[in-house]
């Protein structure tokens, strides 16, 4: 694109901002947020979990018939 010129330090302010503006606001920025989001991955970890073995087990119980 002719005519086009960026400069060496424009894109570091947008990289910060990048950075630091999921961290500074919703419901992850306070402890409470932080330990609800960690229960609710836990649970999601623990019902595919299960999803996951139940399959193991269906198709080594075919295997074995």
């Amino acid at each position: 694109m002719p005519g086009l010129a960026v400069a060496p330090d424009m894109t570091t302010p947008f990289a910060e901002l990048a950075a630091s503006t999921p961290l500074q606001a919703g419901i992850l920025a306070s402890p409470t947020g932080q330990l609800l989001a960690a229960l609710v991955a836990a649970a999601i970890v623990i019902v595919l979990g299960k999803f996951v073995l139940k399959l193991a087990w269906r198709l080594v119980t075919i295997g074995i018939v």
